[in-house]
């Protein structure tokens, strides 16, 4: 067995129960901190969703100020909008309270605070390593795992594109996860969110920057999303299947952060910021497509993951069983109505004409590098046309 050389990071604090939120509070204090930013978003504080996160600050006797201004696909507009309320408040904390887009404009801000300029400043290979402030990271989907994350990814709105920012300045010092704030969640973005999931694992598995720990995760996640996910989808008020969703998606955010994703989050950016597709939702658009095509470079490490989610048996050899991964994510595809993106109702002229800037964009990332077979330009192109005529969903 060769050495093993890995740099694990977590956020300090992981409160992992169904309730967690109302111990917020109790949180804080295990940190001395008292005075939080609440980074939320127009939907739960008109919904009254946001609510849950304030009552058991304001029963502590808490100061608190909510920043509501964040918009799905975070922008850098909103961020530096975030950093002038953090500059004429007195804060010691931020909050994101809500799915991914709060709690990764919460992240943005703590980093932007910290060293100003523009966002695009931070963009990777930079090592976003500063936070001017702490952040406390409370999920309200079971999906994109950046409660636990070093990243966050946020539109350069004159570039129009998705910048991925990593480092320890992105990882939040606590994390509360409950999984009794997604019952309210509707099926479309369960679905979206939990295959967001289950790509999280599927590439840090894969991934060429794999390690134990982050394999152990990946293969746990990928196991409670093959039992849970159609579940969820159907029975939103499940509370054995929310749990277990939300478990898997904190589970495999572990798990990407530090190992990393690949070639499907590489190709699903450049759809989010040129077309807005939801993150999840672009992920499972390419999933298939981008599997089949990545198997050759990984295949035992597929077929393992096929057994793992359910999709092959373990008694399947591992072309079979990468078969049935393939076919597996196709039906799963099917089964929770994720659209191809002609029948999402983006443009076939748009499309074809983004697929060169959206594979440059792609491999800019640094995203496909760690895919276990590395694509070209020209092969990425290929892909996107793949999966316009929707051909991995229809063999």
């Amino acid at each position: 067995m060769s050495a093993i050389s890995m740099n694990f990071a977590s956020p300090r604090m992981l409160l992992v129960a169904g309730g967690a939120v109302r111990q917020l509070a109790d949180v804080l204090a295990r940190f001395g901190l008292s005075r939080p930013l609440v980074v939320t978003d127009p939907f739960m504080v008109g919904s009254g969703h946001v609510r849950h996160c304030l009552e058991p600050l304001e029963r502590a006797g808490l100061a608190i100020a909510v920043f509501s201004d964040t918009v799905s696909d975070p922008t850098d507009i909103v961020v530096e909008a975030g950093v002038e309320r953090l500059e004429v408040g007195d804060y010691d904390c931020l909050i994101g309270f809500g799915g991914g887009s709060p709690i990764d404009t919460a992240k943005a801000m703590a980093i932007l605070a910290a060293g100003g300029g523009k966002m695009r400043d931070y963009k990777a290979p930079f090592a976003a390593d500063k936070g001017a402030l702490p952040v406390i990271a409370v999920p309200t989907t079971a999906g994109t795992g950046s409660e636990c994350t070093r990243f966050t990814v946020i539109t350069d709105t004159e570039r129009d594109e998705k910048m991925l920012i990593a480092g320890l300045g992105a990882l939040p010092l606590a994390a509360v996860v409950d999984y009794e704030l997604t019952f309210s969640v509707p099926p479309r973005t369960t679905a979206d969110t939990g295959i967001d999931s289950l790509t999280h694992a599927l590439e840090a598995y894969v991934s060429k920057r794999a390690n134990p720990i982050s394999d152990a995760l990946a293969l746990s996640a990928m196991a409670l999303i093959g039992a849970n996910i159609r579940t969820a989808y159907a029975e939103p008020h499940n509370a054995a299947a929310r749990e277990a969703m939300m478990l898997a998606a904190t589970e495999a955010g572990l798990a990407f952060s530090n190992s990393s994703v690949a070639l499907v989050h590489g190709m699903s950016r450049p759809i989010g910021a040129h077309f807005h597709v939801p993150h999840g939702l672009s992920n499972a658009m390419l999933l298939p497509a981008i599997t089949r095509f990545s198997v050759p470079g990984a295949a035992a490490r597929y077929a393992e993951a096929a057994r793992r989610i359910g999709f092959a048996r373990d008694g399947d050899n591992d072309d079979t069983a990468a078969a049935r991964l393939v076919s597996g994510l196709e039906a799963l595809n099917r089964d929770l109505s994720v659209p191809t993106p002609a029948a999402y109702g983006i443009d076939e002229a748009a499309w074809t004409g983004k697929m060169a800037l959206m594979a440059e964009q792609a491999l800019a990332s640094g995203s496909p590098g760690n895919n276990p077979r590395v694509p070209s330009a020209e092969e990425i192109v290929g892909l996107y046309r793949e999966v316009w005529t929707g051909a991995a969903a229809n063999r």
